[in-house]
């Protein structure tokens, strides 16, 4: 008799097997049983019948509570009414009977299911979150290693920021400062120089006192660099990926979306060109819906909802202000006071996923806005020096990963897209 995940019973219609997992919902009629199993693949309904079934597997039954953990052996069928397989069942070892589970099936607040988060993942909802996140990473992988990119692999512990210090969290190093990193990007330009296309993919950090529906203080970020590629290049290699992504868990996922309730028709028209606007074209259109936006401003929040709810398929926000960017983005050489950046922003209503530009790669220019946004020339000696040694034009981006799964997945707060999300207000569990 094989031992099998649920989610081959369609593989083993009409055969006797094995199947290890957890009571997820349970309910009896008459002299049946009816069990709704969970084992980490997948979900199936088990039938425990009395006209069949051995009679410790009865008495086993009775003692069921939700979380149970079982072992059961039955002979697997096609459902009479649905299309999907089912395991009547033969007998049911009871591993450990659960204690009365602490999420029932009354509405709980999400501060009762933070506090159990770690309860909490088992939900059905959950489990399709994290199987459709795990897809994007896998996707993400993939594509970047067919463009011929490898990954590299960032420090988390860092002695100066990417972006200014404001938002970092500083720990003491045996005496001296240091940072909890917010991106990977400047250490892995370093690695360009080798590979010519790198990534790395890891946790980072934002000390960010913000409580809205976008922030994490820790999340996990992808960053991309590519040698020799300039702005229109990366946004292709950014649309491309995300493309990839995006049907990747189409393809992969439909379970879980429908679990999730997930409209999927924008997901489906998720296909190269991306709308684009620039910046000043996208001020422009926000003050027609409303905004007080100014022509040198960043875009916020309530400003990139108002932007994507105009349209159905991903929008590149191009050429910002540069004096709202960051110092290594490469100026506009049509118009200096904006940078070669873009920031792709999901439709919907999700705002930012991509940030992304071409970077600076002439050593005095790059000194000289160092010098202008008064930033110590010391710590990014090192950087600098990528600049004097080989320097080539050169771009990249980096995705948030939870802002992706918040979008694709259709979720209403990020904090829902990461296992254990760590807020400002929350550290536990």
């Amino acid at each position: 008799m094989d031992t099998i995940y649920l989610s081959q019973l369609k593989d083993f219609e009409g055969k006797e097997v094995l199947i290890n997992g957890w009571i997820a919902n349970f309910r009896s009629s008459g002299k049946i049983w009816f069990l709704e199993l969970r084992d980490g693949s997948g979900f199936a309904q088990a039938v425990v019948n009395e006209a069949h079934a051995a009679p410790e597997a009865i008495a086993a039954c009775v003692q069921l509570t939700l979380e149970s953990s079982v072992k059961l052996s039955g002979v697997v069928a096609k459902h009479p009414k649905k299309e999907e397989y089912e395991l009547k069942v033969t007998s049911l070892q009871l591993i450990q009977r659960a204690e009365e589970y602490p999420i029932g099936k009354k509405e709980h607040g999400p501060d009762f299911l933070l506090d159990n988060r770690h309860l909490w993942l088992r939900s059905s909802k959950q489990w399709a979150i994290q199987r459709v996140r795990n897809t994007i990473i896998n996707a993400t992988y993939e594509y970047l290693n067919r463009d011929g990119f490898i990954k590299i692999d960032s420090p988390i512990l860092t002695p100066t920021s990417c972006e200014g210090t404001t938002e970092l969290f500083q720990i003491d190093y045996f005496g001296e400062p240091a940072f909890l990193a917010q991106s990977g990007q400047l250490y892995i330009e370093a690695a360009i120089f080798a590979h010519g296309r790198v990534f790395d993919f890891g946790p980072v950090f934002r000390a960010e006192k913000s409580k809205t529906r976008r922030h994490l203080t820790e999340f996990w970020m992808m960053d991309a660099e590519a040698a020799f590629v300039e702005h229109e290049e990366n946004l292709k290699i950014q649309e491309n990926l995300i493309t990839y992504i995006v049907h990747s868990v189409l393809e992969k996922n439909q379970f879980e979306l429908k679990m999730l309730e997930r409209n999927t028709t924008i997901l489906e028209r998720c296909h190269p060109p991306f709308y684009h606007l620039t910046h000043a074209e996208a001020v422009t259109k926000l003050r027609e819906r409303g905004s007080d936006i100014g022509d040198m401003d960043d875009l916020g929040a309530d400003d990139e909802t108002l932007l994507t709810e105009l349209y159905d398929k991903p929008i590149f926000v191009e050429k910002y202000p540069a004096a709202v960017k960051a110092f290594y983005m490469k100026r506009d050489p049509s118009d200096p006071t904006r940078v070669l950046n873009a920031d792709l922003l999901a439709p919907e209503g999700y705002g930012e996923i991509i940030g992304g530009s071409q970077r600076e790669d002439d050593y005095a220019t790059l000194l000289a806005r160092m010098q202008e946004q008064k930033l110590p020339i010391e710590p990014f000696q090192w950087y600098l020096d990528l600049r004097k040694f080989g320097s080539v034009p050169h771009s990249g981006f980096g995705y948030g990963l939870e802002r992706i799964v918040t979008w694709i997945c259709g979720l209403k707060h990020v904090r829902e897209s990461i296992p254990f999300p760590r807020l400002i207000n929350r550290l536990r569990p």
